[in-house]
């Protein structure tokens, strides 16, 4: 049965005593073509950086230290495949446009050990801000000023286990095209063709000319607004509290099933795992965020990432290089939300992904031609349950699991493969303030009826 899970015993380690032995700049293994890259208008407001972490048990054929060669001269032959990802991003003086500098500047990468062994530092699956000393900061990488696109860092473990840590700017890759850059990374590691050749054509993603916004785009927020409301990536300053909710195969089952059986619901309807996971945790936190009853006519509006690839006329290649994903959304009162039949609460999260047709992406896109802004919304999902990261076949095996570094944001949500495989269960990370999170915690369990 689903139920949210405490990490009391053993206590996390706050401090995994990492050592680093080297930091240096890698570059393109041949000769590349200098040039700028075209960024979408997707691809320019995420500026952030993405920091993942991929943990790998002991292989005596793979010590550290031959894993860390495999993989140094693997990124130094992905940066030609990669060309951008050496280079690094300006903006252009002429169309006052963020873009990608294609040079050979090069990409950071990292040697460290720990004085621990993997087993000791605790459930991996369980959101430990000290997995960010796993991962090396891009910002001010070896000299004052410089930003590396990608840094790359190797954490050995006593054990002879080791991590793997990656810190990319987002604008290089979404999740999907971050999984391709770990395939072909671990088909040059093993010395193997590429597993994909990727399209690296961003203006598949430029705005029309002139730009037209066809729909009213509530899940957007320009940014002279943000004074009033937070930017939902900024990190809070609030106390927060972490915990990991696990719902197993039999629980989304269940979740489903109380779908179907609701009213207006049918037995024969198709609710997938994902939206009926979405609605749970939108009816659980739009309840916990408020103590008087008189802040249920709110409105709450729930975001999730929709890829788009499939759904522009014509797709994009599977093999796009860039974000191709845009926020969906779905809203309601808060009264709305605790009233309504959960089978309403699934439709409305469906409704917003089957909103995003190809006018719907395209108006979005041209609204950020128009605009400077950023998803609005309550709270957002980030879904990282079906990328396969894990699934990636490096020559020294698959990961033990991965994990992206968790910050401070009250309004993200996070969904993941359980550690242990799970079958088809999901693990969903969530940070909130103490107060709400014992609300949120509560309602979890009463609607799964534990």
């Amino acid at each position: 049965m689903g139920a949210a899970y405490d990490h009391d015993s053993p206590p996390l380690l706050e401090d995994l005593k990492v050592t680093i032995h080297n930091s240096s700049m890698i570059f393109p293994s041949k000769e590349i073509e200098r040039k700028s890259l075209f960024l979408s208008n997707i691809d320019k407001v995420l500026t952030f950086d993405v920091e993942t972490v991929h943990f790998f048990g002991a292989n005596k054929d793979f010590p550290p230290h031959v894993v860390t060669e495999r993989l140094k001269n693997a990124v130094e032959d992905a940066l030609v495949v990669y060309d951008f990802l050496g280079g690094r991003l300006k903006v252009n003086p002429e169309t006052k446009r963020l873009e990608m500098d294609c040079t050979p500047e090069g990409a950071g990468f990292v040697e460290a050990s720990s004085e621990y062994k993997l087993e000791q530092i605790g459930d991996l699956d369980y959101p430990n801000t000290a997995f960010a000393q796993l991962v090396h900061k891009n910002k001010n990488f070896l000299k004052e000023g410089d930003v590396p696109l990608c840094v790359a860092q190797v954490t050995s473990f006593k054990c002879g286990g080791f991590a793997i840590g990656f810190s990319t700017s987002h604008t290089t890759f979404d999740g999907l095209s971050f999984k391709t850059f770990l395939d072909n990374i671990a088909s040059i590691a093993a010395k193997k063709p590429l597993a994909v050749t990727p399209c690296h054509d961003r203006h598949l993603l430029a705005a029309r000319s002139p730009p037209r916004v066809t729909f009213p785009h509530p899940e957007m927020l320009k940014l002279n607004d943000l004074p009033t409301k937070s930017n939902i990536f900024d990190a809070s300053t609030e106390q927060l509290q972490f915990k990991v909710f696990k719902l197993t195969s039999n629980d989304i089952t269940k979740l489903k099933e109380e779908a179907r059986n609701s009213v207006g619901g049918d037995k024969t309807t198709r609710v997938t795992g994902f939206n009926a996971i979405t609605a749970h945790i939108w009816r659980c936190k739009a309840l916990s965020s408020d103590d008087d009853d008189s802040n249920r006519n709110r409105s709450s509006t729930i975001l999730y990432a929709v890829d788009i690839r499939s759904r522009l006329e014509p797709p994009l290649p599977k093999s796009y290089t860039g974000n191709a994903v845009l926020t969906a959304y779905a809203t309601a009162t808060c009264r709305e939300v605790e009233e309504w039949p959960f089978m309403r609460l699934v439709e409305t999260v469906r409704e917003g992904a089957t909103r995003m047709t190809n006018e719907y992406a395209r108006s979005i896109i041209d609204w950020g031609e128009m605009n400077e802004g950023f998803p609005n919304g309550e709270v957002l999902v980030s879904s990282w349950w079906r990328l396969g990261f894990e699934e990636v076949e490096y020559p020294w095996g698959k990961p033990k699991y991965c994990c992206p570094v968790v910050y401070h944001r009250k309004d993200i949500v996070l969904l993941f493969p359980p550690v242990d495989g799970g079958g088809d269960g999901v693990s969903i990370i969530v940070a909130l303030p103490p107060k709400e999170m014992n609300k949120f915690d509560g309602l979890f369990n009463k609607f799964l009826g534990v």
